[in-house]
């Protein structure tokens, strides 16, 4: 045991990318964040592995488990711009897109630009708009612009989006479509605290005397050292056996007799970067095992579909990702 401590040691002291900068950025941020939340730190970490890989995330849980005070300080540890859209039963994709406006000086239209034009984007309760504001959200998550009236305006970097749904209140909310959820790199659930975390939640709102929690929390990252990271992220090694490993898992899912649907090459592609991040926040630029497993369920929960007869029976999504992971071997 302990020549593989000090292997692992040999290891992180030869790194050939230097992820030292890159590990106290996340340190910073998830200090930052300790000053408000707490618990929440498997959430916290899936953010942080999702802004270094340019992806985005679905958060569900109940009402009150601060899924949307999470994001916004979050966003808040970036030195970039953030924008809130709560999403209603009423609301037109001129709303989150942008509009033309008549211009009476100049006698022509204008593109005024909507709020999806920012860097962190926090959309709450995004199962309550219609089927075409959500379509509408397609092209921004994915090729991070707009196309208004035949002209495209390209989305500053980076380009993040934060989505919030309640899983209990079902009641004028519109389920997602399979294209849409498989934009999001992430479905992380958050569940309720510990009996022990809510005692410290009570006090640290206690001793916070009225204070705002987002005047609690710095920023300490910026655009340019965080897209630093990203490329240096693109250059951790990945052997043979950890793509035979993530391939193994995904195709299982395809023909699994629990499933439905199973997970498409764009699932195979978001573990293999989420576990690159992985390694890299953990000091490593290598892949490991672990590193894949980590980003499995985040990954696959919300891109397989249980059959009617187990969906029936109670079982999850997740319960079904965990069962084919241990059917896999894992490469030693």
């Amino acid at each position: 045991m302990q020549n593989n401590e000090e292997q692992k040691d040999d290891l992180n002291f030869d790194n050939r990318i230097p992820l030292a900068d890159l590990q106290k950025a996340v340190k910073d941020i998830k200090q930052e964040l300790a000053k408000v939340i707490i618990g929440q730190e498997n959430f916290i970490e899936l953010l942080i592995v999702s802004l270094l890989v340019d992806g985005h995330v679905l958060i569900e849980g109940v009402p009150g488990v601060a899924k949307t005070i999470t994001a916004k300080l979050f966003a808040k540890t970036l030195k970039t711009d953030f924008s809130r859209i709560q999403f209603t039963p009423d609301l037109m994709p001129s709303d989150i897109l942008g509009t033309s406006v008549f211009n009476a000086k100049t006698s022509d239209f204008e593109f005024k630009k909507g709020p999806i034009f920012s860097n962190i984007v926090l959309i709450d309760e995004i199962n309550r708009a219609p089927a075409k504001t959500q379509a509408a959200m397609f092209e921004t998550m994915e090729e991070k612009q707009v196309t208004m009236d035949g002209t495209t305006y390209k989305l500053g970097a980076p380009f993040m989006v934060l989505a919030t749904q309640n899983p209990i209140e079902q009641e004028g909310t519109y389920a997602l479509p399979e294209a849409q959820l498989d934009r999001f790199l992430f479905k992380i659930k958050v569940s309720y605290p510990e009996t022990e975390e809510e005692i410290l939640i009570l006090k640290t709102h206690h001793n916070r005397k009225g204070s705002l929690p987002q005047t609690m929390v710095n920023d300490v990252l910026s655009p340019t050292q965080l897209q630093v990271f990203k490329e240096q992220i693109h250059e951790i090694i990945v052997e043979e056996k950890i793509f035979k490993y993530i391939a193994e898992v995904v195709s299982k899912t395809r023909n699994h007799p629990h499933l439905y649907l199973g997970g498409s090459p764009r699932a195979s592609l978001a573990i293999l970067n989420s576990a690159k991040a992985f390694a890299a926040i953990n000091g490593r630029d290598f892949v490991t095992p672990e590193d894949v497993k980590k980003a499995m369920v985040p990954v696959l929960n919300h891109r397989v579909i249980l059959t009617p007869e187990r969906e029936m029976e109670g079982m999850t999504t997740e319960n079904v990702v965990k069962m084919i992971m241990e059917s896999v071997e894992i490469p030693r």
